[in-house]
């Protein structure tokens, strides 16, 4: 799995002229049926994918922490949210709450995630493969592929099935 993630980021440099031209196709005229395509991938490739063997995404980036995600973990840890906030995050430059620093505070040296219960919804809905209007997030989805092997073979396939 190391090489694999090893390879990403030059895999997704030797793509991404064909992939920003992709995705520039997809946002003028997305197929019908797109987001039934993109569950459909997305449900294959997770089938034989164990993020639990890579939590890259854990390792190299970190999520936004809604209102709503400070609130619940903090009320998980029975911490004031102030302090969870002083604690575990700090303001970014969009203004959004982020991680003071990476790899993940909660991610355990077995990839497991302390806090997977109550965990972000950045997290949750990562590496959003599967997210309704797919097409919206193509930038998004070009940074995804340089961290996530799931993300990568996603888009690998969408591209063999949607002929643009």
């Amino acid at each position: 799995m190391q090489d694999i993630i090893n390879n990403l980021p030059k895999l997704a440099k030797d793509n991404h002229k064909e992939n920003k031209t992709f995705f520039n196709k997809l946002k003028k005229k997305p197929p019908k049926q797109l987001d039934y395509l993109m569950q459909e991938l997305h449900d294959d490739e997770f089938e034989k994918t164990d993020c639990l063997q890579c939590a890259n995404c854990c390792k190299t980036t970190g999520p936004l922490f809604t209102d709503k995600d400070v609130e619940r973990i903090a009320k998980h840890f029975k911490m004031k949210q102030h302090l969870f906030i002083e604690q575990y995050l700090r303001i970014d430059e969009d203004n959004d709450y982020v991680l003071q620093s990476v790899p993940c505070t909660f991610l355990g040296a077995d990839n497991y995630c302390s806090i997977y219960d109550v965990r972000p919804k950045a997290c949750r809905e990562f590496p959003h493969t599967n997210r309704k209007k797919f097409q919206q997030i193509s930038n998004l989805t070009m940074k995804n592929i340089e961290i996530c092997p799931a993300a990568y073979n996603i888009v690998e396939a969408m591209k063999k099935r949607i002929k643009l």
